[in-house]
């Protein structure tokens, strides 16, 4: 049997270092879980798809705590009724346990169904720097025939951000005066601060001449949208991970620190909601989400 100490000192760091990123990938993913950016069920089926990667090396205690709602008397409590030991990893689970943890959690955390039926009306909506007015602009360039709704915003434009192409930039007396004339479909005050709405005619003219209208929109917005036109198809945009999203609001510098920390608390609100929604697109890639975007809608409906 080899001594331990014989280990060169350079495979040694090696293997420290890898144990350090593995321990790294495995708390991002705690972290994709609690901010909802991921839900339960996408953990287990990378964990049985790898049970090698940071999914199926986690252990099953620490999977379940970082559900939102689960601590550790509950977690105990889930564990026992499963059958599942405490001390086993997520890729490790039997067939058996892991169908019994997926019902569970389909029980109480059901993943957003889409609905049957088709609507030529698309609602895009996500968090903060997911990147919905670049993946709407790419549909845009990709698909001409999709009418693009432009907003209303009070809020000044950011570099490189076009009047009347990206956003219709208005006063507050303007803005007050769309809704008091009924020219939007929807209006909220985004991050406390500015208000953002969707004049309704262009809409109204597009769906009439038989055209797909995208609405790249917030959440409050979007529930708003639902409300007067139920049929209309909402699609969630989600950030690769949690972290990335941070980094992309922080290195897009267009808000100060206490701005960011104000939309970064919002976005954990947002990304509890996207169950409301009937599809959701990760946006690793622009050009790949620009089209499952596009896809979704197109997909034949339910039975």
């Amino acid at each position: 049997m080899s001594d331990p100490r014989s280990v060169p000192d350079v495979d040694r760091a090696a293997a420290s270092r890898k144990a350090i990123a593995a321990r790294r990938a495995r708390a991002a993913l705690k972290r994709d879980v609690a901010t909802r950016v991921i839900t339960p069920q996408e953990l287990l089926r990378r964990a049985e798809a790898d049970p090698a990667s940071p999914a199926g090396t986690m252990r099953v205690t620490e999977f379940l705590t970082a559900i939102p709602a689960i601590g550790a008397g509950k977690r105990d409590r889930i564990l026992a009724e499963l059958a599942i030991s405490p001390v086993k990893r997520v890729g490790g689970l039997g067939a058996r346990q892991r169908v019994a943890l997926k019902d569970f959690l389909d029980q109480r955390l059901p993943e957003p169904q889409a609905r049957s039926g088709l609507s030529r009306l698309i609602v895009l909506a996500g968090p903060t720097a997911v990147g919905k007015g670049t993946v709407a602009d790419r549909i845009r360039t990709d698909h001409p025939e999709i009418h693009l709704s432009v907003s209303a915003t009070t809020r000044a434009p950011r570099p490189g951000e076009i009047d009347g192409v990206h956003y219709r930039f208005v006063d507050d007396a303007e803005f007050d005066r769309l809704i008091a004339a009924g020219e939007l479909l929807e209006h909220a005050t985004v991050h406390n601060r500015y208000r953002y709405g969707t004049p309704r005619g262009p809409i109204d003219a597009a769906l009439a001449d038989g055209r797909t209208v995208l609405l790249e929109i917030d959440l409050q917005g979007a529930r708003q949208v639902r409300e007067a036109e139920p049929s209309a198809t909402l699609v969630f945009l989600l950030p690769p991970s949690w972290d990335e999203l941070v980094q992309r609001l922080v290195g897009r510098g267009t808000e100060d620190e206490e701005e960011r920390a104000r939309r970064l608390r919002t976005a954990k609100v947002e990304l509890a909601s996207q169950s409301e929604f009937d599809y959701r697109v990760v946006n690793a890639d622009v050009a790949t989400a620009a089209r499952q975007v596009v896809e979704s809608v197109q997909a034949p409906a339910r039975p």
